[in-house]
């Protein structure tokens, strides 16, 4: 038995994850358990998580993938200091971010006192990770495989082929240009300074019209190769001191833009301004920038290799706009994105990296993302005596559904009558992504759901777009586009005849960033919306995810306390079902 330990540490989005003879196990990200958003640092928390589901402990961990290499492209990094002669203190500051990563032993030691570890720590060059993240877990055997995020080991994109359980590595993007600067520089202009504020970029920029498109492909340089460069001069990554914060808490980064920038696009939006048209028009530039230097490497790809597949990784394959654009603006046919394709997702890829290099074999395809911790009418009815007092006090009643049918059946009619139901199922999803197990469903024909949910729950910015949850089955009924995209990674232009039938989940653009549910892969959730289809004529519901302004729920506790301070309408955990008295 080969037992490897995936890890993302010292890094945004700190994660683990566990294989066991190169079948995943469990996964899961730090901030799940810290309950703070995309929590960095070592990931101790969600550490023990994977060797408690796996059943092992740490002294019989034989490998840990670490997914950063200090070592990979020394060469380029002691030539770009010598030639460019950056800013001392932004040397300084990235030599100790290195050194500072280099003690996973000396971390178990801490972590885990009493358990020795006597494996062998593998670091696995970041892009390498990414790429095998996508590819290994793919149902593809052959496929271009591209990575895309902002830096790891000194580089900030990577493309080749995967093959069986090998991958050839063929191009790179080095520092200092990277398209996910790019992006996200442009997502604090606008005015979204925290770290992983890129998806309210993404989400303002159907409100916009692609008016700074000139003045974004001054910005970013298409190259012959496919590849791309910064105009450095709108940037301060690459010879002053930007400050990250990577340990122990909220990932952090300062200011990316220069004055050069400003300049070109004009001020900067402080985030308690107005966002005004201006403001749109930035983002749906900067999206279309991002897409036409995107597509351009797509294509570049193509032509070399002629494959139909593409497996993407890399923060900036969350761009699940852009990623909805594949096969319309590429000459691709099949698109695999994994759950968690940002660096999260990149424990995933070191982990089969070393599984492969080991000599592994291929293992199942991921078309699921259900890797995290689940628990038991048990587990669920003793929370439920612990809080009693506090549910009797808001006038909740606890009831036991009687069977899955009625379950799926009486969940579907209270979404149909306009309520807002927290549902809790089975194992948590891996990624950033709720896919029925950890969400919080409503009515996608309201057009006053979106209005409701900010009101009652989620508090978020009015522009911000909802996600429909669709069976697999009515997919090519309601949307331009038939495919799996069991992950909501990919948005797609839904049926111009369907758009006013469901209001409240379709962006203004009349697009949709649909999840597909099959009943193979989640039997209870697939019951359900096939129960609210037949009560409305609709194969699909609004999901969003479970939380309020803070990670995705984990444990029913957290659920629980979820519910009560909200005003959600309905919570079913597993198989128990709790109503406030004005839903009764």
């Amino acid at each position: 038995m080969t037992i490897i330990l995936g890890l993302n540490a010292f890094h945004g989005d700190a994660a683990a994850c566990i294989l066991r003879d190169g079948e995943m196990i469990a996964a899961a990200e730090e901030e799940r358990f810290r309950r703070v958003k995309h929590w960095a640092g070592f990931p101790s928390e969600a550490i023990r998580y994977c060797l408690a589901q796996a059943g092992v402990k740490l002294s019989q961990v034989e490998h840990v993938a670490l997914n950063q290499n200090r070592r990979a492209h020394l060469g380029r990094k002691l030539a770009y200091a010598l030639l460019q002669r950056p800013d001392l203190s932004l040397v300084a500051d990235r030599v100790r971010n290195k050194t500072r990563r280099a003690g996973v032993a000396q971390h178990f030691a801490r972590e885990f006192p009493g358990e020795a570890f006597g494996g062998q720590v593998h670091a696995i060059e970041h892009h390498r990770a990414h790429l095998s993240s996508a590819f290994h877990v793919s149902p593809f055997d052959e496929a271009v495989c591209v990575s895309v995020d902002g830096f790891g080991d000194f580089a900030s994109a990577a493309w080749g082929v995967g093959r069986g359980t090998h991958i050839e590595v063929e191009g790179q993007v080095f520092f200092p240009h990277s398209l996910g600067v790019f992006y996200q520089a442009l997502t604090q202009l606008i005015g979204f300074p925290h770290y992983g504020d890129e998806y309210k970029m993404m989400g303002l920029a159907p409100y916009g019209e692609p008016r700074h498109l000139e003045a974004m492909r001054r910005i970013v340089l298409l190259q012959p190769d496919g590849s791309y460069r910064l105009e450095l001069d709108c940037f301060r990554h690459h010879r002053e001191k930007v400050d990250y914060q990577w340990e122990g808490g909220s990932p952090a980064v300062g200011t990316l833009f220069s004055d050069g920038l400003v300049d070109l696009l004009g001020p900067a939006r402080a985030p308690d301004e107005p966002l005004t048209q201006r403001h749109k028009d930035l983002a749906r530039s900067a999206q279309a920038m991002y897409e036409e230097a995107f597509f351009h490497l797509l294509a570049t790809l193509h032509a070399r290799h002629r494959l139909d597949a593409v497996a993407i990784a890399g923060g900036c394959a969350m761009n699940s706009v852009a990623n909805g654009k594949v096969t319309a603006r590429t000459p691709f046919r099949q698109v695999y994105v994994q759950s968690a394709a940002g660096d999260a997702g990149g424990c995933v890829g070191a982990a089969f990296s070393v599984w492969h290099a080991l000599g592994g074999e291929r293992g199942p395809v991921h078309d699921h993302a259900y890797w995290g911790p689940g628990f038991d009418d048990a587990a669920v009815d003793e929370v439920l005596r612990d809080h009693a007092p506090r549910i009797e006090s808001q006038g909740c009643t606890v009831s036991y559904a009687a069977g899955e049918s009625r379950l799926a059946h009486d969940t579907a009619a209270a979404i149909a009558r306009g309520e807002v139901v927290g549902w809790f199922q089975g194992r948590m999803e891996w990624g950033p992504r709720a896919l029925g197990n950890r969400s919080i469903l409503g009515d996608p024909r309201r057009a006053d759901m979106k209005d409701i949910l900010n009101l009652k729950i989620k508090r978020r910015e009015s522009f911000r777009p909802f996600a429909p949850s669709v069976l697999r089955e009515a997919v090519h009924e309601w949307f331009e586009q038939d495919a799996d995209v069991p992950f909501m990674m990919q948005v797609f232009p839904i049926r111009e005849g369907k758009r006013a039938l469901i209001p409240a989940v379709t962006h203004v653009d009349g697009s949709g960033r649909l999840q597909t549910v099959t009943a193979a892969v989640n039997p209870r959730y697939h019951a359900l919306i096939s129960a609210f289809h037949a009560q409305t004529g609709v194969p699909m519901v609004l999901n969003t995810s479970f939380n309020e302004n803070e990670p995705v729920v984990c444990t029913p506790a957290e659920a629980l306390d979820c519910f009560l301070r909200t005003k959600m309408d309905m919570l079913v955990l597993g198989t128990r079902v709790l109503r406030r008295a004005q839903a009764a």
